[in-house]
């Protein structure tokens, strides 16, 4: 076999299971997400509860839309944007946490190693994605 057949089709491969493990980890983030929302809303925080509820679920609607693309471009742009919404969400994490409003939250060490897992995934998908389309 050609070495640079093997080599796409490993790509591929890779690129087939990143596409899963971030719908995953997406999906699980975003109920994460929802129960970090009905913390904050009992404790009276109806304001960055709302931020980060549209931010955090916003990243796996992304990504099921880049998996219904129509071209390379149309997936980069998609996966993009979930991109920059994990970014986002990070952002509302770090303020919350350093306002003391989720110290009583018991699963915000999740929270913060699943938001950083899936910007490195994503940022990975995107690099590698774009380089596809030079």
């Amino acid at each position: 076999m050609n070495d640079r057949f093997i080599e796409f089709n490993n790509r591929e491969k890779i690129k087939r299971e990143n596409n899963n493990l971030i719908k995953e980890k997406s999906y699980t983030f975003a109920l994460l997400t929802i129960d970090l929302y009905k913390f904050l809303i009992k404790k009276g925080e109806f304001v960055l509860s709302k931020q980060i509820l549209r931010s955090g679920t916003s990243i796996g609607a992304n990504i099921e839309e880049a998996q219904a693309s129509q071209s390379r471009k149309d997936f980069l742009s998609k996966i993009s944007i979930a991109s920059k919404e994990a970014r986002e969400t990070l952002y509302w994490l770090r303020l919350l946490e350093e306002s003391n409003l989720i110290e009583n939250y018991p699963k915000e060490n999740e929270l913060f190693t699943e938001i950083n897992s899936i910007i490195n995934i994503l940022t990975k998908i995107t690099k590698t994605t774009f380089k596809t389309l030079k």
